[in-house]
């Protein structure tokens, strides 16, 4: 394999680019004309400008991107994650072009697409299952029968897509009626398949995924899990690996059943089972997402291994270099989603240009990014900025670390959530290890963030004064006796 389309945008589109580069191997970055000034594109070996800024006109562009390839004479495309990069219908055109698709078999992605046939591909092996409808729900009167074998409260999901789209959950008979017709809805309108199917739903769940990794050879290993309970809309926005809750035993039975899933599908390349934990422990299979996934840089952080040249290895048909017994967990890895959102504002995109930006760097710091200072956050694709991550011998240094990082990392002229996942990082629910999914209706209110936006006003405030006082000693003691209703991180600061 000596050229490969990048058929995706932004950080992810640079972080396959450095991978193949490393690998000897040309890129091709196909892009919109949103994007032509863009990093990935000027890092790319060769570029082409695939349509105007709307996905549904360049990026989704299945026969535009193949016929890039044939052009330019490439040997396969990585499809990074979103767009395209779980859709099996692009994945057997690109098959059957004579390309090579790095990533699974149309056939594996097919089955694990749909959350329905994921379960009954895993049900064969005795997964734990959360209860709830065997497959999808076929008229109202059928879910509302199983809601109430089920029990209170569940939860309606979308069979197709993901992303918190199509969920909801009804906490009483009387309202399963409009939840499941706005849940049909929503799912017909995001994925154009309205098929919903009822769960349990599982109060305070972690959320719990195991990346596995396999080869054409039938080999399939696990590579540890991520702890990816922070979020919002049902969506991550703090991962890290390991979880701070796993036993070695329960992290090598959920390994163990996440490899199974993927022998129910005969997967190869990189995939990630997903596992809610309830409060007493057990989990219960999610679903599985066919692709790379956002956070993966963590699971590189504590193995060493990178997940992007073992796709590549993999699809140019080569074995796993490595068994099981032989991957250990080095240190802990957290990973903060920067997005282009206002959190005390329900975290709204916030639109805008990058005035300043300027990212933190030393021992330990990752910044996967695809912008530059000046450059305008498009409306048309997800407003993720870039992702943080750190790296520390243990779980405190590398939330220490990542504290450090986010102070360091420099953004106006957007709001970002990195307010929030500093605010998150130093919740003492947060660094015990003991939350859920549920931590920002638990813990987190909008007016925390703008209290301490005042309080950094104060600060400023206070060192101009003292840089203006002409007794220093004598300064410091009279503002210190002023400020005694700082918080204890503002003293730090003044000392």
């Amino acid at each position: 394999m000596k050229k490969i389309v990048i058929a995706n945008r932004g950080e992810i589109a640079l972080r396959v680019m450095r991978s193949c580069k490393e690998m000897g191997i040309a890129t091709v970055a196909v892009f919109s004309e949103a994007d032509r000034h863009s990093p990935f594109v000027k890092y790319a070996d060769e570029a082409v400008c695939i349509g105007p800024p709307a996905s549904s006109q360049s990026y989704l562009q299945m026969d535009k991107i193949i016929q890039v390839c044939k052009d330019l004479k490439a040997d396969g495309i990585h499809p990074g994650y979103g767009f395209l990069s779980e859709n099996a219908e692009f994945a057997g055109k690109v098959k059957k072009a004579g390309i090579v698709f790095i990533g699974p078999s149309p056939e594996a992605m097919h089955m694990m697409g749909d959350k329905l046939s994921a379960k009954a591909a895993a049900k064969k092996y005795k997964i734990p299952m959360v209860p709830g409808s065997e497959g999808a729900i076929e008229s109202l009167a059928e879910g509302k029968k199983i809601a109430v074998e089920t029990g209170f409260p569940v939860l309606i999901k979308a069979s197709a897509g993901g992303g918190g789209k199509g969920m909801r959950v009804v906490e009483r008979i009387e309202d399963f009626e409009e939840q499941m017709k706005l849940a049909v809805s929503e799912a017909t309108s995001a994925f154009g398949d309205g098929a919903v199917f009822i769960e349990r739903y599982v109060a305070g769940p972690r959320h719990i995924e195991i990346q596995i990794l396999g080869d054409n050879h039938g080999n399939i290993v696990y590579l540890f899990e991520r702890e990816c309970s922070i979020q919002r809309r049902h969506q991550k926005v703090i991962e890290e690996a390991p979880s701070s809750v796993l036993t070695p035993e329960l992290r090598k039975q959920m390994g163990e059943c996440a490899v199974n899933v993927g022998k129910a599908c005969n997967y190869t390349g990189v995939g990630t089972v997903e596992f809610l934990l309830d409060e007493n422990m057990n989990f219960y299979f999610l679903e599985m997402n066919t692709r790379l996934q956002v956070e993966h840089p963590v699971t590189e952080m504590i193995t060493g291994i990178d997940l992007v040249k073992e796709q590549i290895r993999v699809a140019r048909g080569e074995k796993l270099a490595f068994k099981q017994e032989d991957l250990r967990i080095i240190g802990h890895s957290l990973e903060v989603r920067v997005y282009a959102e206002d959190p005390a504002n329900n975290f709204l995109p916030d639109i805008g240009r990058l005035a300043t930006y300027r990212r933190p760097q030393g021992l330990g710091v990752r910044v996967d990014d695809g912008f530059e200072e000046g450059m305008d956050i498009p409306i048309y694709y997800d407003p993720m900025i870039s992702k943080l991550v750190t790296f520390g011998k243990d779980r405190t240094e590398a939330i220490n670390r990542m504290i450090r990082a986010i102070d360091d990392y420099r953004i106006t002229g957007v709001e970002t959530t990195l307010p929030f996942c500093r605010f998150v990082l130093e919740h003492e629910a947060f660094v015990s290890g003991k939350f859920d999914t549920n931590f920002i209706r638990h813990y987190f209110k909008p007016e925390m963030l703008l209290k301490e936006k005042e309080d950094e006003a104060e600060i400023a405030a206070i060192f101009a004064a003292l840089t203006l006082m002409e007794s220093g000693q004598k300064a410091i003691a009279e503002v210190s006796a002023n400020v005694q209703g700082v918080s204890k991180w503002k003293a730090n600061r003044l000392s």
